[in-house]
């Protein structure tokens, strides 16, 4: 991009009208670029209109939570926190904060109204900073409760709902207790990785004295499409990850599969209808172990092709798994213990799941190896009846268990959208 038509200038105050036809949604409440003067700027070229769809305002308000079907961005700030206070009240205003902070950020102002000098310079900014002069680069901010909320500090156990369950022990679990559960849940999804960071970072922030973050997670290059505008991307082993995912453009699919519909909850936790449930997976990956491995075992273990993501069997990517096909030996094209036929809906009376998983890399484990692999998200309608079942029978025969290890687990229970007026911590408080 050219130097005069920079991030900064094209989302400036007053060149909004040059970029109209690119920015999705931005609300008109602030400017849609963090502590903007107004520029001037001609159209944008196409690969200017491009960079400039990226740094887009995604609307915070609706009939679902953003950062759920909005199509997967590329980099993640992901958090798990403990409520530390005993205080009711306390964490109903931090949920009202937490809205009207998410707000402003998604639309890519300051997390305040005061920003970096508020409350002057006897106290401490109302905004850490980073991401002055940052476009909102398609920020979401997505929130959940975890099963742990319900207990009998704050008077919400009849309001749990009753999909929202721990999930049960897998085979071959091993699980970090550092790594697990949570009472809330942040997922902040962005272009750009410190505009994510930063969400967060304030987020944690305004909630000093009433929550404590339990464990994190950073992730970059998604590892799934969410719409059908995006192409597939891969993971870490090398292979095209999350080919059949459900989509945005999936309407049907999506009310079946992902949003809590009218009586699935009854009670207090009717408030779950138009939500979604979160399950969250660190999946560490053995990556030297994969990269010693013949091609075709690689292969066998996944059930695709490594170089055009094809079904075994198959020529293209989106070819339909056929499961009965043979191969030249007789035996079956796609393995009984291929990843992609123990996945794949047929075999499990028809599941599917919304995936919005990450790659991550945490540096190494001290003993050469890295620690790497995939942060696993998905969104379904009901984890007992649809992931806990997916997530057995990959557990008992998936070839790619010899690869991997599950060292991370939550279950969130996230909410449907805000209407206008509306903040996080109604539903549950009132």
């Amino acid at each position: 991009m050219s130097d005069g038509l920079s991030r900064r200038r094209l989302l400036g105050a007053s060149g909004t009208a040059a970029v109209a036809g690119v920015v999705v949604g931005a609300t008109g409440a602030y400017a849609a670029s963090r502590g903007n003067d107004a520029a001037p700027g001609g159209a944008p070229t196409s690969t200017e209109a491009a960079a400039l769809a990226l740094d887009a305002a995604i609307p915070f308000r609706g009939e679902h939570q953003a950062g759920i079907v909005t199509p997967a961005q590329d980099r993640l700030h992901f958090v798990a926190l403990d409520v530390v206070t005993k205080d009711r009240d306390q964490l109903r205003q931090l949920l009202e904060d937490w809205t009207r902070a998410a707000e402003r950020m998604t639309a890519g102002a300051e997390a305040a109204p005061g920003g970096l000098v508020g409350g002057g310079p006897n106290r401490a900014p109302e905004d850490t900073g980073e991401a002055f002069g940052l476009a909102a680069s398609g920020l979401t901010i997505t929130i959940g409760y975890g099963p742990s909320l319900f207990d009998d500090r704050f008077g919400l156990a009849s309001k749990r709902p009753a999909a929202l369950q721990d999930l049960p022990a897998f085979t071959g679990d091993q699980l970090d207790p550092r790594r697990t559960g949570g009472d809330l849940c942040i997922q902040a999804c962005a272009n750009d990785p410190q505009v994510a960071v930063h969400a967060v970072r304030n987020l944690v922030r305004l909630g000093f004295g009433v929550v404590a973050v339990r464990w994190s997670q950073l992730g970059f290059g998604r590892t799934s499409s969410t719409s059908t505008a995006q192409a597939t991307p891969r993971n870490l082993f090398g292979f095209k990850d999350g080919t059949n995912n459900l989509k945005a453009e999936d309407p049907e699919g999506l009310a079946k599969h992902v949003w809590v519909a009218p009586g699935d909850e009854a009670g207090g936790g009717v408030w779950m209808t138009g939500g979604s449930y979160l399950v969250a997976r660190r999946i560490r990956m053995h990556i030297e172990v994969w990269d010693r491995t013949r091609l075709q075992e690689q292969e066998d273990a996944i059930g695709r092709d490594k170089k055009e993501g094809a079904p075994l069997g198959q020529a293209k990517e989106y070819d339909a798994l056929d499961l009965t096909r043979k191969g030249p030996d007789g035996r079956p094209a796609i393995p009984t213990t291929a990843h992609v036929r123990l996945a794949h809906h047929s075999n499990l009376g028809g599941i599917r799941l919304l995936r919005r998983g990450y790659n991550f890399t945490d540096g190494s484990d001290g003993v050469g190896h890295l620690d790497a692999g995939l942060f696993f998200l998905a969104y379904m309608r009901d984890p007992g009846a649809q992931f806990v079942p997916m997530q057995r029978a990959l557990a008992e025969g998936d070839g790619l268990g010899e690869y991997i290890e599950h060292n991370g687990s939550a279950v969130f229970a996230c909410p449907p959208g805000l209407h206008d007026g509306e903040h996080w911590g109604q539903a549950l408080f009132g």
